[in-house]
């Protein structure tokens, strides 16, 4: 890679990883490939894969370089593949950095080291040290509410000088964050919201993608929703969030995971199950959530045309 830039717009779905309900919850990478395929089918501009939403941090290592292995085949260069580095440790980013680097896919999104509550400048080491290990173009992924350490935009900006990382998706939920760090850095970095229900305020100051959970279930909408956005067209795009909000929201939970496969299951895309230590919702969760789809597939809007990244 020669640029600090890098062309990834559009909605980038967080893929969800399917299993097998076996008891053992064995890894189904038939079921994963026609998640995929749907929704390449259905527009969508790219895939987030072994994700928060994909269960990454449930896979082993092998599990990890099959699902690599199979999105990259299964997607055959219709649409950037990027794989989800979550790791404990600096050297067991790299190795699965590197990985994925091997299998050819078209880049990584990497967490902070996981589990150790690390400081700023151990964080900014551990990033910097898998952009130095490996030639792909690298995501950096900031969720302080789940994961509990924060890249800010100062940090982001003591690494500019690493090249190969050139997008960072935001999931705080402060949208000031993108003004803060183009302010530091100009268009450094490739700006993407990161949680689902402030896509549209994060478009005004200056994303160029979502890597969406909700999209899951309704790619055609979040395409389009982005779409109106990027284009300006923000009262029609209203009418499009207005009625996905109440879904949006569950993206910022802690049981987001379960919560948006069981919405793919209700909407015919996927599987609801997960692994442990993620349990299945409670009776009364479950209930709120039909409720919520039920009545999203009732009222589903039409859709403006927007140039949707492929045709069906």
């Amino acid at each position: 890679m020669t640029s600090s830039r890098c062309s990834w717009t559009g909605v980038f779905p967080a893929v969800t990883t399917q299993f097998k309900d076996d008891g053992q919850f064995t890894l189904d990478l038939d079921a994963t490939a026609g998640v995929i395929e749907g929704l390449i089918r259905d527009g969508v501009s790219g895939l987030i894969i072994c994700g928060t939403v994909g269960e990454g941090c449930s896979l082993t290592p092998q599990e990890k370089r099959s699902v690599y292995e199979m999105a990259k085949s299964v997607a055959a260069r219709r649409v950037p593949v990027i794989g989800g580095v979550a790791e404990y440790t600096t050297p067991f980013a790299i190795e699965t950095a590197r990985a994925a680097e091997k299998i050819g896919l078209d880049g990584v999104m990497v967490m902070p080291a996981l589990v150790y509550s690390a400081k700023p400048f151990e964080t900014v080491a551990h990033y910097r040290a898998v952009g130095r290990a490996v030639n792909l173009p690298i995501m950096v992924y900031n969720n302080p509410p789940i994961y509990r350490i924060d890249v800010t935009p100062r940090m982001l900006a003591d690494l500019a000088d690493v090249d190969t990382i050139v997008c960072f998706k935001e999931s705080s939920g402060d949208t000031r964050r993108f003004i803060d760090l183009q302010a530091l850095t100009g268009d450094r970095f490739t700006l993407f919201a990161g949680l689902d229900d402030v896509v549209l305020e994060s478009i005004a100051v200056g994303a160029e993608g979502w890597v969406s959970g909700l999209s899951n279930v309704f790619p055609r909408e979040g395409e389009t929703l982005f779409r109106l956005a990027m284009q300006g067209r923000f009262a029609e795009a209203m009418a499009i969030y207005r009625w996905f909000m109440q879904l949006l929201h569950l993206d910022a939970r802690p049981d987001l995971v379960q919560c948006i496969k069981l919405c793919e299951k209700i909407a015919g895309r996927g599987s609801a199950l997960t692994r442990p230590p993620r349990l299945a919702l409670t009776t009364v969760e479950e209930a709120e959530i039909r409720a919520m789809m039920e009545t999203a597939l009732a009222t589903r809007p039409a859709l403006p045309e927007v140039g949707l990244a492929r045709a069906a």
